[in-house]
């Protein structure tokens, strides 16, 4: 390595490993830094959540990655970042203090809680792959539960879902469990009535998937009820005390269980030797080549970067096209040891789910609704997950479930409590 710039890279998601390919690993020493030891596909998190997939099928370990001929040379290291001195150019991690000469942070972002103490206390989110295995292990519990509890009015206590957020995710998830209470409950928990099972969607503006356009949040809408989900527009969450969601408005709603995908928010980490402020979102304000205003060395790419100007001037969506995109052009400004093309967003479109032949897509020029919508998700998604192997994987999945209305994927196993140990310095209380 001697005579190679070391670049560290922390966060390996779309634009942290897309990077990591593309780098000349000839001209430098290239670290990735992940608190997780895999590279998860984010999109698909709720059909963890809802028992569609199964964890190992969305998750490619980041070793098996640097063995691949784009990544060779390339090394991993584990580690959750807490801080980067920028003075002495080192990141310090949970594990290991590791040197750099140009630092690029694409961590991506954690839940936005708007100011609401201790909601991450009580509500089920969906930004990791152990928050989506958490909330499916609280589903099918609360099934089982009600499978065998005889007091109807505790049995719709138990089967009480709300989701807040009416962007992407929110959508589909809650258009996952309508799947669940319309296809599978009377196959499988006969002993449960359709009508015990509530699923309502909050959406603190007027209409659901902003980001795309009216045509898609109309069909989006008239989707979610078919498969019996209760959609609230135009509801801001105040609240949540003693099972009750509670809204600005005054509206009060009772339910056990509540899936938060509302907001999102820049990953934590401190920088220390510099008065160096974030921008909105807590995310880092960047130039049109990604580099970091205010701090020497250091980039920012995907979801944690903020670019301002031109056809985006409160920043670009934070969505996985945008990321492997800043990704490429980067590492193509870093080989060639220049700064000169500005970056410019190709957007593809965008697309959601909302079930089984039920899906909406804006794509360049065209709007696609229904199966041929739904067929256009499934091959983008599929051709975007990392390995030959997941991807045959989740493709058994979904063909197997379209045609028998089944999965084998409905198992709750809860981990162990014990031994105790010790993970990230932390307490074990």
């Amino acid at each position: 390595m001697k005579g190679k710039e070391k670049i560290v890279i922390v966060g390996g998601g779309f634009a942290g490993l897309n990077l990591v390919k593309k780098l000349d690993k000839s001209k430098f020493e290239v670290v990735l830094v992940d608190r997780n030891n895999y590279h998860s596909f984010p999109p698909l998190f709720y059909q963890i959540a809802s028992s569609g997939l199964d964890p190992g099928s969305i998750s490619f370990p980041y070793r098996r990655e640097m063995r691949k001929l784009s990544s060779k040379g390339a090394r991993y290291q584990m580690g959750n970042v807490e801080q980067i001195d920028v003075v002495n150019k080192t990141v310090k991690t949970s594990l290991d203090t590791i040197k750099y000469d140009k630092l690029v942070i694409a961590a991506g972002t954690t839940n936005n809680f708007f100011g609401m103490d201790d909601l991450h206390k009580k509500v089920y989110t969906l930004k990791s792959t152990p928050e989506a295995i958490r909330c499916r292990n609280e589903v099918l519990d609360r099934l089982e539960r009600a499978s065998v509890c005889h007091d109807p009015e505790e049995r719709r206590r138990l089967l009480s879902f709300v989701v807040i957020g009416g962007g992407p995710t929110g959508v589909e998830v809650a258009g996952a469990i309508g799947e669940m209470k319309r296809y599978i409950l009377h196959r499988e928990y006969p002993d449960i009535s359709v009508d015990e099972l509530s699923i309502t969607l909050v959406e603190g503006t007027d209409r659901l998937l902003r980001t795309m356009s009216e045509t898609a949040s109309r069909e989006a809408l008239e989707y979610l009820g078919h498969l019996m989900v209760d959609v609230k527009l135009g509801k801001i969450m105040k609240s949540y005390e003693n099972d009750v969601v509670a809204f600005a408005d005054g509206e009060e709603i009772y339910s056990e269980m509540v899936i938060w995908t509302a907001g999102v928010t820049g990953e934590p980490m401190e920088i220390v030797g510099t008065e160096f402020q974030r921008g909105p979102g807590n995310r880092f304000v960047v130039d049109e080549y990604n580099r970091i205003k205010g701090l020497e060395d250091v980039f920012a790419l995907g979801d944690i970067a903020l670019m301002m100007g031109g056809d985006y001037p409160k920043g670009h969506p934070q969505m996985a096209q945008v990321a492997i995109q800043q990704a490429a052009l980067l590492a193509k400004h870093l080989n060639k040891g220049e700064f000169k093309q500005a970056f410019k967003y190709n957007d593809k479109g965008s697309m959601a789910t909302v079930g089984r032949n039920r899906a909406v897509a804006d794509l360049n020029h065209m709007h696609l609704y229904g199966r041929p919508a739904w067929l256009a998700w499934m091959f983008v998604h599929l051709i975007s997950i990392l390995g030959m192997r997941n991807k045959i994987s989740v493709l058994m999945n979904w063909i197997w479930a379209y045609c028998t209305y089944s999965t084998s994927l409905r198992l709750l196993i809860h981990t162990s409590k014990y031994p105790l140990r010790r993970r990230w310095n932390e307490d074990l209380n």
